[in-house]
């Protein structure tokens, strides 16, 4: 989801030595220790987006959160989450590597903590705020490090770490989230960073070696872009969460912050292309591989945050499953990837890593493309094997495509690539998941207005069912005969919208699945990471 910007400094901070040879370089043990901590920073960061996210309903419960206020629970950390991403890497540089990455990740576990002992939703929006600004510095300071540290021979096998935080946690997230929240109660999906997160902060202290910190950057840092870019960036994804609930632009709030995001972002891009020293460099986007890589990237983001939105709605609303048994039909989109994404860098060496990305995304759309005639028994069994499909895909997608996107990037421009490429992740799921609780919302009405057409009460098939359902609510206790034929034409109402709504869920698996594809379309125009010139322009 996001990544940093440590630039020469970085790199100093962990020395990395030559290689032996090309093929076989030698890393000291220190180097892999902090690749790890950081990758499993980087996984807890993600992961506790969809841990809180499947937990919501009772968290808003306990405290007194009503639904659409305590939607903010999630959308305050979002926000947070997005303005930090691109700060990081500057951040790194300013306070050094070591300081800034421990610093956060002990404020990480300190405000996970404190969100479980929250007792109101002004204190619980507050606490996940920075929750969400110090762990979303986790996960960009992981590619970052992996892209710096490791040499190029050995990135495939960090970034198939990294594909662990950036694929496989979203999909395991509700499992976990689900079996906590069930059985040890919502307070345990805040407690459950504590363990794994004391590992990592232990991990990063004896493996970061320490650097001066250069303060003086504060003072030399682009402030207006800064200013611009976290204004432009929390408003849009304000817009992004809240403007289903609030019916888009017929709200003058989603309007307000629509156009600030808009004024915001365009001045933002000025900024970054005329001043001396930006803070993220936008020319990177001009070279072939990391700007197709950042579209394939985005529309990854869409499919990978859309369907982990868009499964439990479904499970949830037309099956009735809890958030348990939710989890257990998601596990079997993430527990093959912990098998499967290790493998990924054995395939790398073998095949063109352009073949794994683009078989990937092909077994990614396909398993969306599976779901697509939802039927009202359309349950556990039926999901099993879209789901395996779905796995299979997103652990072939993310390694390669990470390192085939940043082939060729200077160490100088690390830190805005780890940014850009993670921060347009992130985007591309909080736009898929507005895109797609629009789409669920117009396509039920749609399909809703077609079905009806085919119970009118002009229909003899329509009448005679609501005088079978009409004798059975009189049989069983219902004595008026009108009071029991506006129960069977409610009963009928209620099938017809449970229909238009399996119908409509149907339209988003295809939706996601045309996303994928597009994706597909944009690594056609990759290059082998090979064939690229020093800097990677061309």
């Amino acid at each position: 989801m996001t990544a940093l910007q440590p630039t020469a400094d970085a790199a100093n901070a962990a020395a990395l030595p030559a290689p032996a040879t090309p093929s076989t370089p030698a890393i000291p043990t220190k180097t892999w220790i902090a690749v790890i901590g950081a990758t499993l920073g980087a996984f807890m960061a993600v992961l506790n987006i969809q841990i809180v996210n499947a937990s919501l309903a009772d968290v808003q419960g306990a405290i007194g959160a009503g639904i659409d206020d305590g939607g903010w629970i999630s959308t305050s950390y979002l926000i947070a989450e997005i303005v930090v991403i691109p700060l990081s890497g500057w951040l790194a540089q300013v306070f050094s590597v070591r300081i800034y990455l421990l610093t956060n990740a002990f404020l990480f576990l300190v405000f996970s903590a404190a969100c479980a002992l929250a007792q109101d939703l002004p204190q619980m929006i507050a606490l996940r705020a920075v929750q969400g600004f110090t762990g979303g510095v986790l996960i960009p300071m992981a590619f970052t490090l992996i892209i710096t540290l490791l040499p190029k021979a050995k990135q495939p096998i960090g970034l198939a770490l990294f594909a662990l935080s950036a694929t496989f946690a979203p999909a395991i997230g509700p499992t976990i989230g689900g079996y906590l929240t069930e059985n040890w109660g919502w307070q345990y999906i805040f407690y459950v960073n504590l363990v794994p997160g004391a590992v990592m902060i232990a991990m990063l202290y004896v493996s970061l070696d320490p650097s001066p910190m250069k303060l003086s950057l504060i003072r030399q840092g682009d402030w207006l872009g800064i200013i611009t870019m976290a204004i432009g960036l929390a408003a849009l994804q304000t817009v992004l969460e809240e403007g289903n609930k609030d019916d888009w632009f017929g709200s003058p709030f989603i309007v307000r912050l629509s156009v600030i995001a808009a004024v915001a972002l365009v001045a933002f891009l000025i900024v970054e292309f005329t001043v001396e020293k930006p803070l993220l460099n936008l020319r990177l986007l001009a070279r072939r591989n990391f700007g197709f890589g950042m579209l394939a990237n985005f529309l990854l983001g869409i499919a990978l945050y859309g369907s982990v939105f868009i499964l439990p709605q479904y499970l949830s609303r037309i099956q009735g499953y809890n958030a348990e048994q939710i989890g257990m039909v998601l596990a079997w989109t993430g527990l093959p990837q912990l098998v499967l994404i290790p493998l990924v860098p054995r395939l790398m060496q073998r095949f063109d890593p352009r073949i794994i990305i683009g078989v990937g995304f092909a077994l990614f759309a396909g398993s969306n493309f599976m779901n697509i005639f939802m039927t009202n028994d359309y349950a556990t069994d039926q999901l099993f094997w879209p789901n395996i499909v779905r796995a299979i895909g997103q652990a072939l997608v993310m390694a390669p495509l990470s390192a085939v996107a940043t082939a060729g990037i200077e160490l100088e421009n690390a830190g805005s690539a780890s940014a850009l490429f993670n921060m347009m992740r992130n985007l591309g799921g909080a736009v898929g998941i507005a895109v797609l609780q629009t789409l669920l919302t117009k396509r039920e009405q749609y399909h809703s207005n077609v079905l009806m057409q085919s119970v009118s009460l002009l229909e003899q098939a329509t009448r005679n069912r609501i005088e079978q359902l009409t004798q059975y609510f009189m049989n069983h206790g219902v004595a008026d005969q009108a009071a029991a034929a506006h129960r069977a034409i409610a009963a009928i109402g209620k099938v017809v919208q449970k229909q238009a709504y399996i119908l409509a869920f149907s339209d988003t698996f295809y939706l996601l699945g045309i996303a994928l594809i597009i994706a597909l379309a944009a690594t056609l125009f990759l290059k082998k990471p090979g064939q690229l010139a020093g800097g990677g322009a061309h």
